[in-house]
């Protein structure tokens, strides 16, 4: 499974007992695989600013897993045709996540314990949200591009009805620059094709003998084209239409499909460029973003231990990591049975979802005896 349960309890004789024998019972049942969580000894500072801490660490958990998950996205966006290979491009300090996960150190260069908690969060903060904007910045141009390269390239898919047809004729196709001669286009029905063969120069007037030719066929009927005197273009455009032959509008501008051919290639060309630069930079930042997420559930952990258990600091951090969904239940019975004794009132409550627990604003649903915090690695879920 993708999700893990960081827990802690108090560090004392008895719960250190209590943590034995949950390690005990889950292994004997293969309930879940646990290690301990190693997290260093913090300043603690005042216990009011603990609590407000508490209130922002909640904040910056829920922002940071909003970010990864987006971030997760927008590599499955941008390698498009290779979505089979995301998950090894989703990895932290070059780890597999399960990985990084279990064997989790606390980074001490980049967030020095000694610092105030305070600080150390503003750094997660500060350095989460320049992350953010980055991935702002850079998904937007790309996206962008590739909005358009799509536009462009759905003109040239669909029916003759539809598409665009300028990368369907040619030159030749057309008489040009003649002050009383044109060349329509005309959609054909296949089922017609003799018919148009038969009748065209006879639907208008003035229409030019042996003038049409098939250009070009989809499922549903062919291009031809037709030459005539522009004068009576709604007349031959009114009869075809009677004989359900239609009449696109379209008249041949070497200079606007040089345009649009060149626009192709340069927005083809931008792609390949951006694309490189792109996924190394999600790649890079994804897992810095990654890395800083477990730091805040490490924090998460210390303050709210700290806010349970009292001073002086002492208790043990323990991440488990469920072996299948069906056996989750079973575990949390065995976890609020050891730990039942550091909470009479929440243990009875979770059996008893009808009973508040005093002073409690969280639901009953998220309470625990023990600290507990989730982390949820199905990103692409």
């Amino acid at each position: 499974m993708s999700e893990f349960w960081l827990i802690s309890a108090p560090g004392d004789k008895e719960n250190l007992q209590a943590l034995e024998r949950m390690n005990t019972v889950t292994s004997k049942s293969n309930l879940s695989y646990n290690t301990k969580f190693t997290i260093p000894d913090f300043k603690v500072g005042t216990l009011d600013s603990l609590v407000g801490l508490s209130d922002e660490l909640g904040k910056l958990d829920i922002f940071a897993e909003s970010l990864i998950k987006r971030m997760a996205q927008s590599v499955v966006e941008v390698m498009e045709d290779a979505k089979g290979k995301v998950q090894e491009n989703l990895l932290a300090n070059g780890a597999d996540l399960t990985s990084f996960v279990t064997h989790f150190e606390w980074d001490m260069a980049k967030y020095p314990a000694k610092q105030p908690l305070v600080s150390i969060a503003d750094t997660l903060a500060k350095q989460l949200a320049q992350i953010e904007t980055d991935l702002k910045s850079r998904t937007a141009a790309y996206g962008a591009l590739k909005t358009n390269l799509e536009n462009l390239e759905k003109k040239s898919t669909g029916n003759l009805f539809t598409r665009t047809l300028s990368d369907l004729v040619s030159k030749e196709d057309f008489v040009l620059d003649s002050e009383y001669l044109i060349t329509l286009l005309v959609i054909v029905p296949k089922p017609s094709y003799a018919q148009w063969q038969k009748t065209y120069e006879s639907l208008s007037d003035m229409v030019v003998p042996r003038s049409t030719k098939l250009i070009a066929e989809d499922n549903e009927g062919g291009l031809f084209t037709v030459t005539l005197f522009r004068k009576v273009i709604d007349d031959f455009k009114t009869k075809a239409k009677e004989n359900k032959f239609t009449v696109r509008e379209f008249y041949y501008d070497e200079k606007e499909i040089k345009r649009e051919r060149e626009e192709m290639t340069r927005l083809l060309s931008d792609k390949k460029q951006q694309y490189g630069p792109l996924l190394r930079w999600l790649k890079v930042n994804f897992s810095e973003a990654f890395i800083a997420w477990i730091h805040i559930k490490a924090l998460r952990v210390f303050v709210e231990s700290v806010l349970r258990y009292g001073l002086p600091v002492n208790f043990q951090a323990v991440l488990l990591q469920p072996h299948k969904k069906s056996s989750t239940k079973r575990l949390r019975e065995v976890l609020n049975s050891v730990f039942r004794h550091l909470d009479e009132v929440a243990a009875a409550s979770i059996l008893d979802a009808s009973v508040e627990i005093p002073g409690l604003q969280l639901s009953n649903q998220d309470y625990f005896p023990y600290v507990y915090f989730h982390i949820d690695l199905g990103l692409l879920d």
